[in-house]
């Protein structure tokens, strides 16, 4: 017997060695890594993010590895929660949090709610789904975006144009003054994309207050929409809660011992190691080939 359980051992070792280190000549359509660069599973990475509070999965809009992704993060965690997973969307806009609540217990028709709610353009194949899931395990839904006429307000004239708006719309904003660290990396890294340079200096200052708004909104909502106990998925691009900042330094401003993990969607030429750029870029990183389709 122990000869027969010997030989069992030597036949599988190949099949488990393959497993664990797929051949090179492998197609794999994503891998998943810590922040130090390590390998993790799917099961693994989960079960550790069951334990948090708030879950930012920062994806590539139009990348379908993300997408699809999100949606088996979601059925995952809502199996390991028990009925206190609420999933939450930057892609909802606060104003018809009405809207998406009556689509959400059944009282709204697909029709009209998709007439109504100013989804994005990417809505049926990559949003969809995800409120199909929580309609089907009755997971709560919420929109947490700023409306984006007051993001383009402030972009075009500061923080400021918001203090003259009347109580009811401020309801759709995170509370008013909001207060935006310029060193923060993501913020930084848009004064040099749009060019901070002392002739563009106001214009970038207010783009970056714009991002500030719909980060502070999302963040506020968050934790608006959370009970003790509940654990809050939300998706949103992956630039407003890389490196641990934007979305991630609201949170953490007005609740510091929030548990808070993170994804961060990004793209590489090969999949074996994650590039050094990407390192510490959050709690875990979806890595996808660089010439995986798009979804527009």
């Amino acid at each position: 017997m122990r000869l027969l359980l010997a030989s069992l051992f030597v036949l599988l070792l190949p099949i488990t060695a393959r497993a664990a280190n797929p051949p090179a000549d492998d197609r794999p359509a994503y891998r998943l890594f810590t922040a130090e660069g390590k390998p993790v599973a799917f099961d693994k990475m989960t079960k550790e993010l069951a334990t948090a509070d708030v879950v930012l999965f920062g994806e590539q809009h139009n990348d379908p590895i993300a997408h699809w992704l999100e949606l088996q993060v979601a059925r995952d965690l809502a199996e390991r929660k028990a009925g206190q997973l609420v999933l939450g969307l930057e892609m909802f806009e606060r104003d018809v949090q009405p809207l998406l609540q009556q689509y959400n217990v059944g009282e709204l028709e697909a029709k009209a709610f998709e007439e109504q709610s100013r989804p994005w353009p990417n809505y049926p194949t990559d949003y969809k789904p995800l409120l199909e899931l929580a309609r089907q395990q009755k997971l709560r839904a919420v929109g947490t975006n700023v409306p984006r006429r007051y993001a383009q307000q402030v972009a075009k004239g500061s923080l400021t144009v918001l203090d003259a708006l009347p109580a009811e719309e401020k309801a759709w904003l995170a509370p008013l003054p909001i207060k935006v660290d310029y060193e923060l990396p993501g913020y930084q890294g848009m004064r040099k994309m749009f060019g901070g340079d002392a002739s563009h200096a106001a214009g970038v200052q207010n783009i970056i207050q714009a991002q500030a708004l719909k980060d502070a909104t999302m963040a506020h909502f968050i934790r608006q929409s959370r009970q003790p106990g509940q654990l809050l998925l939300h998706v949103n691009g992956a630039y407003h809660s890389d490196n641990h900042d934007g979305i991630v330094w609201y949170l953490r401003q007005a609740e510091p011992a929030l548990r808070i993990r993170t994804i961060s969607t990004v793209a590489q030429a090969q999949l074996q190691k994650l590039d050094k750029e990407h390192l510490q870029k959050a709690d875990y990183v979806l890595v996808v080939p660089e010439d995986m389709t798009k979804t527009y």
